[in-house]
């Protein structure tokens, strides 16, 4: 500052005015992001064998550590970076440097930590969607190491060409308000080039892999609802109408996509499956991520039908093609995702987008006359889902080629399960040490997993 309290010319620039109830929103909003990720492990842990049920969450929350320091180390700044090209960035916000007050690339309202911090838990979540394929028998050790590489390499780029203003996406006018592309369908692609290197479960074909806990796959399903309110209408970049449009088309295609999967699925058992159900939430909200900011409270119905109805028709195409997605993760997401950004460029309107104030018009899609827009839609799937799948097929060949990074778990290790063998916790101990006590003669002893009636003795089970 001058002598006279006035700025020099040299001097930092000011900082960005911020609405405070802006600030509060996309803070809250990077919160309920967050949340998510454990959501994505209670929800996968569900789906899976008990003696995986602990490496699954584990994952997930690796996936929030690892990703939290490769975003701070050059993440951001790959993706973010004023100065990118069109495919992606460069060092100048290597570690933060230079990320604070100053007005964010894309988000021009938003001051540059502010918006990195939110990006930052978008960028978490992705690789820990993607390392479900391989539950079961992929290591751990080599996960996290790939999920490192991953973020870097694949995750990165999609980001910068679909959002930063330079990317050659965003600069062709594709639409994507939160995530269709580089979260979705990256991650959908990169879980089938995962499932096809580390190979089949044993026993896939033959033995049946039931979901150990639904419970917990409605657990996640809560936490992955609840958190899309913030990854979606924190999207929006300020507390605004379309912020909170975004939020409610959100909730409608989440409702309708549930109730489609657990309505085509009772067709065939003639029982309402809470599974089904749950899955089908996941696809209403996968499908409307990229047209959330785009699209009123009618076309959320269709994306809701259209995506409990496309991905659960997807899910066959891991018996046509004989692959072991054993969660679905391609069916869900990258066929979601795909199905999402098809639908944004036939319902996207500008009058959504204006709904802020604060916003640049749109051409919107073909509601509003633009015809192009879904080809523009399709051009920008085929080369996420093309890039994520070439790359994460290649980054596991090459890991599995070097020693101690072996991507699959050897067999001994599968069939004990990875929570025991590689973790060395249980997340059912009490459950795999049961202890039976005779209340007649007071005599204890030790099974697994069975309660032991004799005769007229009374036995209690303690878990």
């Amino acid at each position: 500052m001058g002598s006279n309290g006035t700025a020099n010319s040299t001097d930092t620039p000011a900082p960005v005015p911020l609405n405070p109830g802006d600030a509060a929103w996309l803070l809250t909003s990077t919160a309920l992001v967050m949340i998510m990720i454990p959501g994505v492990g209670y929800f996968y842990s569900g789906l899976a064998r008990s003696k995986n049920a602990l490496s699954l969450i584990m994952l997930s929350m690796l996936s929030l550590a690892v990703v939290s320091f490769q975003w701070w180390l050059w993440g951001y700044s790959l993706a973010f970076n004023s100065n990118a090209g069109k495919f992606i960035g460069n060092l100048e916000n290597a570690f933060f440097m230079d990320v604070g007050s100053d007005t964010s690339t894309t988000a021009t309202a938003l001051t540059s930590i502010l918006f990195a911090v939110y990006q930052g838990m978008f960028a978490a979540i992705t690789p820990a969607l993607a390392i479900g394929s391989a539950a079961e028998r992929g290591r751990i050790v080599p996960a996290i190491i790939f999920i490192f590489i991953w973020s870097t390499i694949v995750y990165d780029p999609i980001a910068c060409w679909t959002w930063n203003p330079q990317g050659w996406a965003f600069q062709l006018g594709v639409l994507d308000f939160a995530g269709g592309t580089p979260v979705h369908i990256s991650s959908g692609a990169a879980a089938l080039a995962y499932c096809i290197i580390v190979g089949k479960r044993h026993g896939h074909g033959t033995d049946e892999f039931k979901p150990h806990n639904v419970a917990n796959v409605v657990l996640g399903t809560v936490f992955l609802w609840f958190g899309w309110f913030g990854f979606n209408g924190g999207s929006a970049g300020d507390a605004s109408a379309r912020a909170a449009m975004a939020s409610f088309v959100t909730n409608l295609a989440t409702a309708v996509g549930g109730l489609t999967w657990m309505l085509l699925d009772y067709r065939l058992e003639r029982k309402l499956s809470v599974v089904g159900f749950c899955s089908g939430c996941v696809a209403g909200l996968v499908a409307i991520t990229p047209g959330s900011g785009f699209v009123g409270p009618p076309a959320a119905v269709a994306f809701g039908v259209a995506a409990g109805i496309c991905c659960n028709m997807a899910v066959k195409l891991k018996h046509i093609f004989d692959f072991d997605d054993a969660l679905d993760v391609f069916a869900v997401h990258g066929i979601g995702g795909l199905t999402g950004n098809i639908l944004t460029g036939i319902f996207a309107q500008n009058k959504i987008v204006m709904l802020d104030t604060a916003a640049v018009p749109i051409d919107g899609g073909w509601l509003d006359g633009n015809w192009i827009q879904v080809p523009r839609q399709l051009a920008d799937s085929a080369a996420g889902m093309s890039y994520s799948f070439t790359l994460t097929y290649i980054i596991l060949f090459l890991m599995d080629k070097i020693p101690g990074l072996a991507i699959r778990a050897d067999h001994e290790t599968e069939t004990r399960g990875l929570d025991e063998a590689e973790l060395g916790e249980l997340a059912y101990y009490h459950v795999d040490r049961l202890i039976t006590v005779n209340t007649r003669t007071g005599e204890t002893k030790s099974i697994k997993e069975e309660t032991v009636h004799q005769g007229n003795d009374t036995n209690v089970t303690i878990v």
